[in-house]
């Protein structure tokens, strides 16, 4: 056998790998979502946020720049060029303002 000759990692995964075809398929729970049951028009769909809107969460939190920044793990330069219009938010930023949106700043403290 080719295993005999490697450390326990290799053989490890070259087990799984040739095993791998012998297992059940897992099921999904019909309760989770997953992207096979969810709708395709439906992903991503994070729609961007308007400067205005940024700076209005920032300010209903009672926030200065930088606290905002600190808890959005963001530098206080582009929590200012977002309220600015300068830039716009993206990826795990847009993401964090949406929840702050829906849910409110306690949802990620």
């Amino acid at each position: 056998m080719i295993a005999q000759g490697l450390n326990p990692t290799a053989r490890f995964m070259i087990q799984l790998l040739t095993n791998r075809s012998r297992t059940a398929p897992i099921e999904d729970d019909p309760g989770q979502i997953t992207l096979r049951n969810q709708d395709p028009n439906q992903r991503n769909a994070l729609q961007p946020i308007s400067a205005e809107e940024i700076r209005a969460l920032r300010m209903k939190a009672n926030l200065s720049q930088s606290a905002f920044a600190r808890l959005l793990n963001l530098t206080t330069g582009y929590v200012s060029k977002l309220e600015r219009g300068v830039k716009i938010p993206s990826g795990p930023a847009l993401a964090l303002l949406h929840v702050i949106r829906r849910k409110g700043l306690e949802a990620i403290l």
